[in-house]
């Protein structure tokens, strides 16, 4: 099981992590990271794992359970 945080102070908007897993993560009004699941299923490990790898302010944590 994953459990996934968010640090918004730390987003800088580029939206990766919602064109990775549009099912766990959104932006809000202002672009910051809103996160949608912060327990997703197995079926969305990969897409959660890249957007954390990918995202340019380092603002999202996995952490395997």
């Amino acid at each position: 099981m994953l459990k996934i945080t968010a640090d918004k102070d730390r987003c800088v908007g580029a939206g990766q992590c919602v064109l990775s897993a549009p099912d766990v993560f959104d932006q809000d009004d202002d672009g910051v990271v809103a996160l949608l699941e912060e327990t997703p299923g197995a079926e969305h490990a990969d897409d959660v794992r890249q957007a954390a790898l990918i995202c340019p302010s380092q603002a999202i944590t996995v952490e395997e359970a």
